[in-house]
């Protein structure tokens, strides 16, 4: 951790670039300074058990003990569940491996036994010796559902069963209206001890956006005085990975890092932007919009790719004026090895 660092950081993340970043947070600050805030629009309930991809995508990355080859569930994964299953013509669309199985059958048992998501997932972290803090962006349901040329999907049907292939037209948050954000989520943003709050590399329609619209979220942001900022999930006009660059296309959008800060700067939320070498060129029009850059490494291949990149956004965020609509001066950290 480098000298005079925030003291705590609340990180916005959806599944595996967010989870990326969030894992080189963890690396350059004390566990105790670090929150990850999860989005939960992707949860979804599969042969009876509660699935909340994004969550479980951050607590096995953290853990070390994500599966690096799919990007998804659990390292020295079997199948056997899953091939007992396809003989009983079982639903097999979404693969749940052994391994990943129990961390749904023990959420599945906590919920219905009363416990909230938030305690839920403080209790697997804490088995999974997890020292950063590991939140889930609300514990009341909200479902993400695709507008499509060919209807409406639920968000793993659109990603998983039918592998993002629709024509995307548009998205719906069901139960948003209803939901409140986890109280453990409102009081990282407002607590004094929280100096920096960082919008990690992942889609900014079906994974960013349900967080920011929760009730009262925007608002909190708002209220905070410390900067806000943002990583492009859009590097040299493609997605790392994921959808991201495919919807933007198909919304008419430019599938730029301009397009992901114009989307953002919309909301009026963000104090600073960090895009990848390869988007230099587009310096200039996101600072036109307001927005101080940070041009960086953004592709995170290594473990030293991860905390360089988490090293440089904090001290790029510590360096800007809060103040938003306003270009601040800020100076480029120099790269760490």
């Amino acid at each position: 951790m480098t000298e005079g660092s925030p003291r705590h950081c609340v990180a916005l993340s959806g599944g595996v670039g967010g989870a990326k970043l969030a894992l080189g947070l963890s690396r350059v600050l004390p566990g105790d300074s670090l929150t990850v805030v999860c989005n939960t629009a992707d949860d979804f309930d599969h042969l009876g058990l509660r699935i909340c991809p994004d969550l479980d995508t951050v607590m096995y990355t953290l853990a070390g003990i994500s599966n690096r080859v799919t990007g998804w569930g659990q390292a020295h994964e079997t199948w056997s569940f899953l091939e007992a299953l396809a003989h009983l013509d079982g639903e097999i669309w979404f693969r749940l491996g052994d391994r990943d199985l129990a961390t749904h059958v023990e959420r599945t048992r906590r919920l219905r036994a009363g416990e909230t998501l938030t305690d839920v997932t403080a209790a697997l972290c804490g088995a999974l010796g997890i020292a950063a803090r590991v939140l889930p962006m609300s514990d009341d349901p909200v479902r993400t559902v695709v507008l499509t040329e060919t209807g409406e999907l639920s968000f793993q049907h659109y990603f998983v069963r039918d592998a993002c292939t629709p024509t995307v037209s548009g998205f719906r948050f069901d139960g948003i209206d209803a939901a409140r954000p986890s109280p453990a989520f409102l009081a990282a943003l407002e607590d004094d001890a929280t100096a920096t709050i960082l919008v990690c590399p992942s889609n900014p329609f079906v994974s960013v956006d349900p967080v920011l619209a929760l009730d009262g979220v925007e608002a909190a942001l708002r209220r905070t005085g410390v900067p806000v900022v943002a990583v492009s999930p859009i590097v040299g006009g493609t997605a790392i990975k994921g959808p991201a660059a495919k919807m933007m296309a198909e919304l008419g959008m430019p599938v730029t890092a301009v397009g992901v800060a114009r989307h953002y700067r919309e909301r009026d939320l963000l104090d600073g932007f960090v895009i990848d070498d390869a988007d230099a060129g587009q310096t200039t029009e996101i600072e036109d919009l307001g927005l101080p850059t940070l041009v960086t490494g953004t592709v995170m291949e290594t473990l030293a790719d991860r905390e360089r990149l988490a090293r440089e956004t904090i001290d790029f965020a510590r360096g800007l004026d809060h103040g938003r609509g306003d270009v601040a001066e800020a100076v480029s950290p120099e790269r760490s090895a």
